[in-house]
């Protein structure tokens, strides 16, 4: 079980990795499974990812104060109105497709912007 667990948590971090670099991923919310699965199964590799130089600044400042950088903010959102856009340009053929997606993505854009916003690495 323990094998299993650390196992999903190189594949979160591989994802979170991703996405620092893939527009459409997200990183974040993909570390912090990967902490969470790395506390439950190695102390050796929650170490790391919590202490990493370029990684563990937004993982220790969602788990300090629940606080994201003003980039992950503005990429976040950004993407999520695009999606929306391209949605609704490309692939819906009424407004009922896009208007629920934009439905679904308001309240967790709003979740995102009114976190406090990361200003100093914790």
């Amino acid at each position: 079980m323990r094998y299993g667990i650390m196992g999903f948590g190189f594949l979160c971090t591989g994802l979170g990795i991703a996405g620092f670099f893939l527009p459409v991923m997200p990183s974040t919310i993909f570390l912090l499974i990967a902490l969470w699965a790395f506390s439950k199964s190695s102390i050796r590799f929650h170490n790391w990812l919590y202490f990493h130089p370029r990684y563990g600044r937004t993982v220790r400042a969602w788990h300090k104060d629940k606080s994201i950088p003003i980039e992950a903010k503005w990429a976040a959102v950004s993407m999520m109105a695009m999606s929306v856009l391209i949605v609704a340009v490309f692939v819906a053929n009424s407004w009922v497709l896009p208007v629920s997606i934009a439905a679904i993505l308001t309240p967790i854009a709003a979740y995102i912007v009114t976190r406090p916003t990361l200003t100093s690495t914790p």
